[in-house]
């Protein structure tokens, strides 16, 4: 099973409307699935993520084969163009850098929106997903894979750019998380 956490609808929009899923809420969160996937709808912010990706761990029996994503936009440095779908191998929260996958990149988890070019990356979520999957030892395959929305203007991001950003990599997306 694929186990999809997304801050925003506009993030999970593109899944949805690909892969037909259908709604239904677990908790206080609205999901998305079908036969082959589960996605919740965190909202944003380190508390959220971490509070649905345990309400899906709490939820669901883990298999080995199992895959936990977390997929959302991110701010970037003007080095990223808009679009880039970034696999991310450490998270930097509250002064502390936690790193899982090798060769990738890092995000720095804010609790705020960042309209300053002061990071490489940021986001407001993936140290809350990193730390409900983390302390879960049952998980072995989990991913965090952030698109550019913006050059720290958070106010030029819409729902519809949103939705078309993810859109365009879930290609890419099952590649990565499926290969041959």
């Amino acid at each position: 099973m694929l186990y999809i956490v997304t801050a925003l609808k506009s993030e999970a929009q593109a899944f949805v409307d690909k892969y037909s899923l259908t709604k239904s809420k677990l908790q206080n969160f609205t999901t998305f699935s079908n036969k082959d996937m589960i996605l919740i709808v965190s909202n944003i912010g380190v508390v959220n993520a971490r509070q649905a990706t345990q309400a899906l761990i709490n939820q669901y029996d883990i298999a080995d084969d199992d895959i936990y994503l977390n997929i959302g936009i991110c701010g970037a440095s003007d080095n990223y163009t808009i679009g880039d779908l970034l696999e991310v191998g450490s998270v930097v929260y509250d002064g502390m850098e936690y790193s899982f996958h090798t060769d990738a990149t890092t995000v720095t988890c804010v609790d705020e929106e960042i309209s300053e070019a002061s990071y490489e990356v940021v986001d407001m979520e993936s140290y809350g997903f990193y730390d409900a999957v983390i302390h879960n030892p049952a998980i072995k395959n989990f991913y965090i894979l952030k698109v550019v929305s913006d050059h720290f203007e958070p106010e030029r991001v819409t729902k519809d750019g949103t939705k078309k950003l993810i859109f365009n990599v879930l290609k890419s997306i099952e590649i990565l998380l499926i290969p041959n």
